[in-house]
């Protein structure tokens, strides 16, 4: 009887170390069909992010130039479901100048069900008010990758 419960486990282990090579499989092919999106300006930032089929956020960074000054800057979804789906998923508190944004999504927030994950039709929102509009240049990038 031990025999075969060992024998189970072994077989269960088995199964799930193919999974987790599979699924590092998958995230390798993911990060090099990486999309990489830019925007710039120099008054409010209100960018929309989206690929044809359902994606994923991989990164954002934003880097600042001018005068001193910071504010917030949101990240959230646009839902395709429409308003009522509309999250914030995170906030910087401190945005600007001196204090650039670089937010890379950990792997372990990848698995399904993911906040990360956004639907076709879906877009990634952007938000940041320039506290000093023409004096404060921003540069976005983001990084998208089609979702499996």
């Amino acid at each position: 009887m031990a025999a075969e419960i060992d024998q189970i486990l072994q077989t269960a282990q088995d199964a799930l170390d193919r999974q987790e090579s599979e699924l590092q499989t998958l995230r390798a092919r993911q990060i090099l069909s990486v999309v990489v999106v830019a925007a710039t300006g120099s008054g409010h930032m209100d960018e929309l992010f989206q690929l044809d089929e359902p994606f994923r956020l991989i990164f954002l960074r934003c880097h600042y130039t001018g005068t001193p000054g910071t504010n917030p800057l949101h990240v959230s979804v646009d839902s395709a479901a429409g308003s009522a789906y509309d999250t914030r998923l995170f906030t910087v508190s401190q945005a600007g100048v001196d204090k650039d944004v670089n937010l890379r999504i950990a792997a372990d927030e990848m698995t399904e069900p993911s906040a990360w994950t956004f639907q076709a039709g879906d877009k990634l929102r952007a938000e940041w008010v320039n506290p000093d509009t023409g004096n404060i240049t921003w540069g976005l990038e983001v990084g998208l990758a089609p979702a499996t």
